[in-house]
């Protein structure tokens, strides 16, 4: 426990040196999500819906992160709104590859593990495996939201005779390029959380088709493959959220201008 007080010292001072006042927010933000993660843990072990608990769950981390930390304007608003609207499809397909893969609960390698523990808890595993996934890539979606939502609002605010179509085109460009970058960060993830178990795979002598299809491998594999998903489908939403509501606001801002500033700006 006291070396974990330790990093987190050094972390935040770090934070503070580097990032200033934005990177103490950060480490706030940080400490707050996993606030968040903790009561939603305890609730779904009291047995409430874990649907809606990570719905909501997720909905508030995607506050503190982007409106906490960039406060609220048009690129976190536009970013939030893509995230929600994402979050909504993605879940639809998790829910149905959950239930199709069968892959709740314990694995085989794990039990020894567990053996010291009850394991009639009274949870339904496939609901949680799919609160798991969610989780999973919230981080992953945000990323990629502020990341596209960003440059949009940079590309508009040096150029605002852009047309919609400029624009949403030069927001997939920067989200192609943060693509690859991404699922490799989600691939890496897995693997390095995983390692020690692939390792344990090849002393064990199994086979790439057992390997493939243990339950432990393969929900791990599926989560990546969904984050990757989210991280893929977001690019598309989030141009096109962000530059309807900056058109949005220029329509508003030209139906608001006198005439004269309205002839003016047409000179402009």
């Amino acid at each position: 426990m006291n070396i974990i007080v330790v990093l987190a010292f050094i972390l935040l001072f770090l934070m503070e040196e580097i990032g200033g006042k934005q990177g103490v927010k950060s480490f706030a933000s940080m400490v707050f999500n996993i606030a968040v993660l903790y009561i939603a843990i305890i609730l779904m072990g009291h047995n409430y819906n874990p649907f809606l608990i990570t719905i909501v769950a997720s909905t508030i981390i995607s506050c503190i992160l982007m409106f906490f930390n960039n406060r609220v304007n048009r690129k976190t608003l536009s970013a939030f709104i893509s995230v929600l609207l994402t979050l909504l499809f993605i879940i639809f397909i998790i829910y149905k590859v959950g239930a199709i893969s069968k892959i709740q609960g314990f694995g085989e390698e794990e039990f020894d593990e567990i053996s010291s523990y009850s394991i009639y808890i009274g949870i339904n595993f496939s609901k949680i495996l799919v609160c798991t996934m969610i989780m999973g890539l919230l981080g992953a979606m945000i990323d990629v939201a502020i990341s596209v939502s960003s440059a949009i609002n940079e590309f508009y605010k040096n150029n605002n005779s852009l047309t919609k179509k400029e624009l949403f085109g030069m927001g997939m460009n920067v989200g192609r390029d943060i693509l690859g970058t991404m699922t490799n960060t989600i691939y890496f993830a897995f693997l390095g959380g995983y390692l020690a178990l692939l390792v344990w795979f090849k002393d064990l002598s199994y086979s790439v088709g057992a390997i493939i299809n243990s339950k432990v491998f393969c929900a791990e594999i599926i989560q990546v493959i969904c984050s990757s998903l989210g991280a893929t489908v977001i690019i598309p939403v989030t141009a096109a959220v962000t530059t309807y509501i900056l058109f949005m606001n220029k329509e508003d801002r030209k139906a608001n201008l006198l005439p004269e500033d309205s002839r003016q700006m047409n000179r402009n």
